[in-house]
């Protein structure tokens, strides 16, 4: 067999209860422990796994690759999961179910996945495991814990929008530790201050960036095809507003990445932008936003920066 690449691609590791509704599943776990979980996914082989938080984004993530040649895919998934081999054959019957374009696995009986994000090039893992996710963000790695249940998705509906909440996702945290610390005047003091310093790179500003290379790709299809419709749409969500949002968009530009729409919100309550613009993930590294947002928005938390640090707020 010809040796595969996983360079140039997106490649996103994601844990078996991001993608499916495990909540049964882990039921049985609790109740009765390892055994009695073997026992029942084995008795639950051929019953097909319902979907989860995450499974609408990666439905949609994986059809993009219509955009390249058969065998050289612009997206790899990758199952990154903490069953054995044994059990996450369900797993692996129910992607095949679903007709998910995914075949690459790796299973860690009762350990953490993520420590192989790096040998795989990944630019993000998907968990609903929040210790895993913590750990793997303290090393450095772009994770996110998805939050709330799967929201109802329209199965012919290929498009793909994207939400990033800046401050401790895309961007580092440095302004937060400055707002809790200093309260709003220091915070926009700091930020009019420093308006032509752009921002240290969070955990997803590269995974923005290979999103971007997905846009790219889309439009180069629709300069050879006029009739083509852009699938992936990527926006901002956060609180920042003027003057504070200037350097937000300066920092983007001096990345070298970009986003079709912004919303600068100032405190206004992010739900009620998200049941408007409906994205299909919405990735935030406070919880209290995420509380409002995750009954109807496929939600991620970020466990990144001072507000994820024990005793800040969330």
């Amino acid at each position: 067999m010809s040796r595969y690449s996983l360079e140039n691609r997106l490649v996103i590791g994601i844990a078996s209860s991001a993608l499916f509704d495990l909540e049964e599943s882990d039921a049985v776990f609790r109740e009765g422990g390892e055994e009695s979980y073997r026992a029942y996914q084995r008795a639950k082989l051929d019953s097909t796994l319902r979907p989860g938080v995450a499974f609408p984004f990666i439905r949609r993530v994986l059809s993009l690759n219509d955009l390249k040649p058969e065998g050289d895919p612009l997206v790899e998934v990758i199952i990154l999961s903490r069953n054995d081999p044994d059990t996450g054959l369900r797993v692996m019957r129910s992607i095949k179910a679903h007709g998910l374009p995914i075949s690459r696995a790796v299973f860690m009986q009762g350990r953490a996945p993520y420590r192989f994000m790096r040998a795989l090039h990944m630019s993000l893992f998907l968990s609903a495991d929040a210790d895993d996710v913590r750990e793997a963000v303290a090393r450095g790695l772009p994770a996110g814990r998805v939050l709330g249940a799967a929201v109802d998705d329209d199965p012919e509906d290929r498009d793909l929008r994207i939400a990033f909440d800046f401050d401790g996702v895309l961007a580092g945290d440095e302004s937060e530790r400055v707002f809790q610390e200093g309260g709003l005047e220091g915070f926009r003091a700091h930020e009019t201050l420093n308006v032509t310093t752009p921002h240290d790179a969070g955990p997803l500003r590269d995974f923005l960036r290979e999103i971007n290379k997905l846009q790219r790709a889309e439009e180069e299809r629709r300069t050879n095809d006029p009739e083509y419709a852009m699938r992936v749409h990527v926006s901002i969500v956060t609180a920042r507003n003027a003057p504070a949002h200037e350097r937000a968009v300066l920092s983007l530009n001096n990345w070298g990445v970009t986003v079709n729409d912004a919303f600068f919100l100032g405190g206004i309550d992010k739900s009620t932008v998200m049941e408007v613009l409906r994205p299909h993930i919405f990735f935030d590294d406070q919880e209290s936003h995420l509380e409002g947002t995750s009954p109807t928005t496929p939600s991620v938390h970020i466990p990144f920066g001072v507000v994820n640090e024990d005793g800040s707020p969330a």
